[in-house]
């Protein structure tokens, strides 16, 4: 069994979550991370990624996708739409399909995890899909269907030498919050802002899950925000 583990790192709470786990299975020194670019609108998250890598001392790539999900109307990809500023949950109720979803991403980020995985030597990827990404299926590409069927796909495709790992599958987001703390994830070098500016909106969908975990959780988020938390609330 390979002794090397390949982590899908975004810069995000969950990823930066999965890669913790990593590290305490495998040891920072036989972890790769890879962030990838596929034409959304920022860079952020993969400059939060690098230095989460460097703060656990682990091997960091950047890959860039050719830009295959231009023109599918996604907001994280097409510059000519704004962000919405509503929960995920309202998302679902009124949208179904979310409309930051971009057209099979994860399917192209798993694929290309898998091909590093294999030429690198990694028996397995680190993927942070939760339960929440989930729900409605707002994103298809983060249901444990489909996340099932890529763990098959992967297994066989690299001559049953790679498998898909999904740590937080079945957790909601609160209970990834519950997670990082648990593990001491250095959330505060995470980003997760769909705006990409250096301080957290606090009003995309994703801040607002954010926030929510963190109350829920009865924590406080060390990330700053360009709005005031009432954390206390």
């Amino acid at each position: 069994m390979s002794s090397k583990a390949l982590v899908l790192l975004s810069g995000g709470l969950d990823s930066t979550t999965c890669l913790t786990m990593a590290v305490d299975s495998w040891g920072a020194e036989n972890i790769i991370t890879l962030s990838l670019l596929y034409g959304q609108k920022h860079r952020r998250e993969v400059y939060a990624a690098q230095n989460i890598a460097g703060y656990y001392g682990c091997k960091h790539q950047v890959f860039e996708l050719p830009h295959i999900f231009t023109g599918y109307g996604s907001t994280l990809v097409d510059p000519n739409l704004e962000q919405p500023e509503l929960s995920y949950q309202e998302i679902s109720d009124s949208f179904g399909v979310s409309p930051t979803y971009v057209p099979f991403r994860n399917g192209n980020l798993l694929s290309a995890a898998a091909a590093l995985a294999l030429v690198e030597g990694a028996g397995c990827i680190y993927y942070g899909a939760h339960a929440e990404d989930a729900r409605g299926f707002a994103y298809p590409d983060c249901t444990p269907e489909f996340n099932g069927a890529m763990a098959n796909a992967i297994y066989i495709g690299t001559y049953h030498q790679v498998r898909l790992l999904t740590p937080l599958q079945w957790l909601n987001k609160k209970e990834v919050v519950e997670t990082a703390q648990r593990l001491n994830t250095p959330v505060h070098l995470t980003y997760s802002c769909y705006s990409g500016r250096e301080l957290h909106c606090g009003k995309c969908p994703t801040c607002v899950s954010r926030i929510a975990a963190f109350k829920l959780a009865g924590l406080k988020d060390p990330v700053q925000y360009e709005i005031y938390i009432n954390w206390e609330d």
